[in-house]
């Protein structure tokens, strides 16, 4: 495809269309045209559809017309279809199947399997790659992946933007920005998920001058509930456009994006080994002691590496590989000593020293083009989580996180005995896989955002599941997630959490004026899932 999307006008069938109609038929068609052009009433059909809890139930009384449309619909949206799909997130910890999982090429083909939904009264749920550690994309109704609309519509070198289809995978979107010696100015860890993925779950890098990627998203696409589409920016429909550029598939279906870039440029690269109280004592002079920082901490010790990486004209250049950087031992050896420490679970601090000796007790250097560097390999199935807290509570979150680790007990805020606080809870240390991740942000005004009106810091936990294999993380989790909100925290959208309704509420300033947003786009509920309904409809 050239990226032009071929849109059926309201007097032309779809060609997928048999032209022996019956009389119903032919009514049907000027409904599905209709649908097709975004009319946003659908007249032709007296099923009563109403909200029960968020949710989306439809009467069982339909006119003749309603199911000769309803047919129609089906047989022509049959062949993007899989029915019984089972679908899984990356790491294999949440799945569902649901009752159709649709493949479009077109926003025509979306619009028909929306409306189709509308008047089966169905949920809808678009996927991109199923990275997010939750089950934010999971649905028992349609399923909707994006991944054939991934072609580049449009690239402005002098304004350094470019346009896309949304379901476009990121690494993809490196290579065409390549070709025009563009890059994104930032990157979270990997490329594999969708543009519409990332920016609807503010995913982010780490920079004291770069906020989240979402931030980068200058105009978008969206296709509501009612099969119309609206396109919105900061200038245009700009209150959609502000619910929109993060809104985790809550509004509607996002199709195009157009997102700011820079020129292309490489990283120089140093991570050097440092001890945590060092790092702590003099936190705000490394978070600006280079363009993108991020620490790693391996908890039980207080080892961590500190990772810096500034804009460079420097050739590229590459460290000497050897055993200890190799992927045999950082990721097969790594999984197999994991696997062992399953049973053996004391045994966990001792790896995490050992593993921080092979492959981090010595400074390393690269420069390499941007993409090569701001991307890492995340090794192999994982539970995570992840909250953003201000800047400056950095040091007391960590601190409370290292006792939380090796007393087992969570220190009440309020207390500043810590031995006071450990004597009197009998909890037993927990025993947690390294790294934690700690990444700086710059604040923005993406509603939704965690990092909206606050310099953030993302701290990351993770629990490796080796070979597949559960592994307890519960408690780990529950303790986390206490500190973080004790500490003004919010968790990253895409990420598995507890937080209610009522709490987010309290946590972001723009919340109530989403909702409304939500409730005019999308009145009764159809892109509502279990996720979204557990975080973002408060109870009536």
């Amino acid at each position: 495809m050239d990226g032009s999307f071929i849109v059926v006008p309201k007097d032309t069938p779809s060609s997928s269309v048999t032209t022996t109609t019956t009389s119903q038929e032919q009514q049907a068609l000027t409904t599905v045209s209709a649908a097709t052009t975004a009319t946003t009433t659908t007249a032709t059909t007296t099923t009563t559809t109403k909200t029960i809890d968020g949710k989306v139930h439809t009467s069982k009384t339909e006119s003749t017309e309603s199911t000769a449309t309803k047919s129609l619909l089906q047989k022509e949206l049959q062949a993007l279809s899989t029915p019984n799909k089972v679908f899984q997130n990356w790491a294999k910890t949440f799945r569902c199947v649901p009752e159709q999982y649709y493949t479009p090429t077109t926003e025509e083909e979306i619009v028909k399997i929306i409306h189709l939904a509308r008047i089966s009264g169905k949920s809808v749920k678009a996927i991109g790659t199923g990275h997010s550690p939750s089950d934010l994309a999971c649905t028992d109704g349609f399923m909707i992946n994006t991944d054939k609309l991934n072609s580049l519509i449009s690239v402005d070198e002098e304004k350094m933007t470019i346009t896309v289809q949304a379901g476009m995978k990121l690494h993809k979107l490196h290579d065409l920005l390549e070709l025009h010696d563009l890059a994104m100015s930032n990157l979270g860890s990997i490329s594999d998920q969708s543009v519409a993925g990332i920016m609807s779950t503010a995913t982010h890098g780490t920079g004291a001058e770069y906020p989240s990627m979402c931030a980068s998203v200058l105009e978008l696409t969206l296709i509501t509930a009612t099969g119309e589409t609206i396109s919105c920016s900061k200038t245009e429909k700009a209150d959609i456009f502000n619910a929109a550029a993060c809104s985790l598939g809550a509004l509607g279906i996002i199709t195009q994006m157009t997102l700011q870039c820079e020129r292309a440029f490489r990283l120089e690269n140093k991570q050097e080994p440092a001890k945590l109280n060092d790092v702590l004592n003099n936190l705000d002079n490394i978070i600006h002691s280079a363009e993108h920082v991020r620490l790693w901490w391996y908890p039980h010790t207080d080892n961590v590496v500190v990772w810096r990486a500034n804009r460079t004209t420097k050739e590229i250049s590459l460290p000497v590989l050897s055993w200890r950087s190799s992927k045999w031992f950082a990721v097969h050896v790594y999984e197999g000593l994991l696997y062992v420490c399953r049973f053996i679970p004391r045994l966990i601090p001792t790896l995490s020293r050992f593993m921080f000796w092979a492959t981090q007790s010595k400074p390393i250097e690269r420069v390499d083009d941007s993409v090569k560097v701001f991307n890492f390999d995340c090794l192999f199935s994982q539970y995570v989580n992840e909250w953003s807290i201000p800047w400056s509570r950095t040091a007391e979150a960590l601190r409370a996180l290292d006792h939380f680790i090796e007393s087992g007990s969570v220190k009440d805020n309020k207390d500043q005995d810590k031995s006071a606080t450990t004597k009197a809870n009998k909890d037993a240390p927990l025993y947690v896989h390294f790294p934690i991740e700690i990444r700086f942000v710059k604040k923005d005004d993406v509603w939704l955002s965690p990092a909206y009106g606050v310099d953030s810091c993302y701290i990351g936990i993770i629990m490796y599941r080796p070979y597949g294999m559960a592994v307890p993380y519960k408690r780990f989790w529950a303790g986390y997630e206490k500190i973080m909100a004790s500490l003004d925290g919010r968790p990253h959208w895409a990420k598995a959490h507890s937080v209610t309704p009522e709490g987010l509420e309290e946590s972001y300033p723009k919340m109530k004026e989403f909702s409304a947003i939500r409730q005019r786009l999308d009145p009764e509920g159809m892109f509502l899932n279990d996720y979204l309904r557990r975080h973002l409809v408060v109870p009536k």
